[in-house]
């Protein structure tokens, strides 16, 4: 783009970005200023920074936002943007709840003195069915979910609206006749990014805005057109200080649950693995933490934090989710990136990963009732198109599987590209298997008669006392792509109960 000597319009948000450049930063400030604003608002970015002017082109047009014009007076650089297009400008703009002109970084981080202990909570029994987590989220919540990240909603709002939300997606649990419910992850945009809108000192950025920090934008762009949603829909969790749990990142999910149905609940959080590989990305994250590690000390921290509040609160189960460990073996060099979790950060070699996720795990679940813990893991949900998802048995995950001190695997198992199930029957005998028995991703519901047969070679190999039965992963992992429509997960909950009553009467369950 040529300078003007004066832009067209005047703008509706300004602020000054310095020399920070589009991977050093400047984007989180762009996003807070942009995402308030109604579209075909005005956002001026002053800038000293060089980079700028070829990085911030390529931001826009991935991005669906028009950069407007350019000034520059020396080295200072006056940026014009629209959010959309000029052509849905009007007259008023919404600047209701402006943003701050720089990010607020939090410096003391509050610890809680003493965890508080378990309390008592619902036996599971076995053959018990329930969810991964995830239930599809009406087009309504979808609507709200955008506003609030946008800071067009005020949190109230958005969680009333999330209440109702819920109801609907509990009471579709409760018509297929489930033993355990979860809340359908209805206030999240994910099943794990949605940490960052909580957590102290991160922020939800779409993926659109890590084109500067890759190594080959054009490649990345690609990728990113190759998902079926829009990648700007999409939000990733950034890290620029020292993270916090000032608010608690489920327990408010949990006491709702509890308030609408006195049966056994699950919930889901994002694994520490996980959380440190998508959250650590270099020229962001190392500005607080000096290495990964590092962070990885303050992810299971605030995961511990979480998880005593869940269990003293009265979960019957706490599902950590850590689909990045396949990521791990099933694909090859550093570069290479699977969108089933958003781990765009670099790995080391496979026996590294698995020994970091391991130890990691172990550390947040230490001294905390093992029957009520539990992992999950997957080979992507991000699309139905299961020749993109990865494959792989589990011999190369059952040294790591053996070795988490948790009390339940939830396991992807229905579908050919998990393997053989027999290949899990060395797992310790005092772990429970959360067996997975339909595919989320298929659009057919997979009959009682099938379900039961799945159910029978796993007591075969387990035994009836530790078999629990889900779905292979959740019914909508990222809220604006659910997997399946709420019509079709109800009736494959609902064949899945069939096909637990018929074992629970063999078995005297």
């Amino acid at each position: 783009m040529e300078p003007v000597t004066s832009h067209p319009y005047d703008a509706d948000v300004r602020f000054d970005g310095g020399d920070l450049d589009c991977g050093n930063g400047l984007l989180l400030l762009i996003r807070k200023h942009i995402d308030p604003l109604a579209r075909g608002g005005l956002l001026e970015i002053l800038s000293t920074d060089s980079s700028v002017k070829e990085d911030l082109p390529a931001w826009c047009r991935m991005t669906k936002n028009e950069l407007v014009s350019m000034v520059v007076q020396g080295r200072q650089r006056s940026y014009l943007v629209c959010k959309g297009g000029l052509a849905e400008r009007k007259p008023a703009i919404d600047t209701r709840q402006p943003p701050a002109s720089q990010i607020q970084i939090i410096s003391k981080v509050v610890i809680p003195a003493r965890l508080p202990p378990p309390a008592p909570a619902q036996e599971i029994a076995p053959f018990s069915v329930m969810g991964i987590g995830s239930w599809p989220r009406p087009r309504w919540m979808l609507s709200a979910m955008h506003e609030h990240m946008e800071g067009r909603l005020p949190g109230a709002e958005f969680q009333a609206t999330a209440d109702d939300a819920v109801r609907l997606a509990v009471e579709a649990q409760l018509r297929a006749g489930v033993d355990v419910v979860t809340d359908g992850e209805q206030r999240r945009d994910s099943y794990s990014s949605f940490v960052a809108g909580i957590l102290d000192n991160c922020q939800l950025i779409p993926l659109t805005d890590l084109l500067p920090l890759v190594e080959d934008p054009e490649e990345f762009e690609r990728e990113l057109r190759a998902l079926d949603v829009p990648a700007g829909e999409i939000r990733h969790p950034a890290v620029f200080g020292p993270l916090g749990r000032a608010k608690p990142l489920a327990v408010h999910e949990l006491e709702f649950l509890k308030k609408i149905t006195r049966k056994p609940a699950k919930i889901a959080l994002p694994g520490p693995y996980l959380l440190t590989r998508t959250m650590w990305m270099e020229c962001i994250s190392d500005r607080a933490y000096a290495t990964r590690e590092d962070l990885a000390v303050d992810v299971v921290r605030v995961l511990r934090e979480e998880l005593a509040y869940l269990l003293a609160a009265g979960a019957a189960l706490v599902q950590f989710d850590e689909p990045v460990l396949t990521e791990v073996v099933f694909t090859g060099a550093s570069t290479q990136r699977s969108f089933m979790c958003g781990a765009l950060s670099e790995k080391g070699n496979p026996q590294d990963e698995l020994a970091f996720a391991r130890d990691l795990l172990n550390a947040v679940v230490e001294g905390f009732p093992m029957n009520r813990t539990a992992v999950h893991v997957c080979r992507g949900n991000w699309t139905t198109d299961e020749s993109a998802c990865l494959s792989g048995s589990y011999a190369s995950l059952l040294p790591t599987l053996k070795a988490l001190n948790v009390g339940t695997f939830f396991l992807e198992l229905c579908t050919p590209r998990a393997g053989e199930l027999a290949v899990l029957k060395t797992l310790p005998e005092d772990r429970r298997i959360g067996v997975g028995v339909v595919n989320q991703k298929l659009g057919r519901v997979e009959s009682a008669g099938e379900i039961t047969a799945q159910l029978q070679k796993a007591v075969s190999i387990f035994g009836p006392h530790r078999v629990l039965i889900t779905p292979d992963c959740g019914f909508a992992t990222f809220a604006d792509n659910p997997v399946t429509s709420a019509a079709v997960a109800e009736a494959k909950m609902g064949n899945m109960v069939i096909a637990a009553n018929q074992l629970k009467e063999q078995f005297g369950q």
